[in-house]
């Protein structure tokens, strides 16, 4: 079950979507709602709301500037007839990917360190 509308993601990233890009919103907002769910399904609504249309805005918005998916630095040239692109591995344009913004939205809590499961199961003292 998604968290936002087509409409929501629209509204956000100033575009109308045509008819096959209201498709395409809807099916990557479900996908989102499953990527949400699987960091922090206790998220406030609103919360999940909000992080729903970031992530899907992004691609919505990537795919205006034909950015091939997964790039994340291109260039482009006019009469040489040039164009380059780097692809990345982790969160790019027309990838669905949680930045650290929405993993705060989302209570998300950055730590430095470690922690291990078995540390409860010893007692601690002062």
């Amino acid at each position: 079950m998604a968290y936002a509308t087509y409409q929501d993601v629209q509204i956000r990233i100033g575009k109308t979507f045509n008819e096959q890009e209201q498709t395409k919103c809807t099916t990557l907002l479900d996908d989102a709602a499953v990527l949400i769910d699987g960091y922090n399904s206790n998220a406030s609504a609103d919360a999940k709301k909000i992080v729903s249309c970031r992530i899907v805005g992004r691609i919505m918005v990537s795919n205006d500037m034909e950015i091939p998916m997964g790039a994340t630095q291109g260039s482009q040239s006019g009469l040489g007839y040039s164009e380059s692109w780097t692809i990345g591995s982790g969160g790019s344009s027309g990838e669905l990917y949680l930045g650290q913004t929405d993993k705060k939205y989302l209570g998300g809590i950055s730590k430095i360190g470690s922690y291990s499961p078995i540390q409860e199961m010893v007692p601690y003292e002062d």
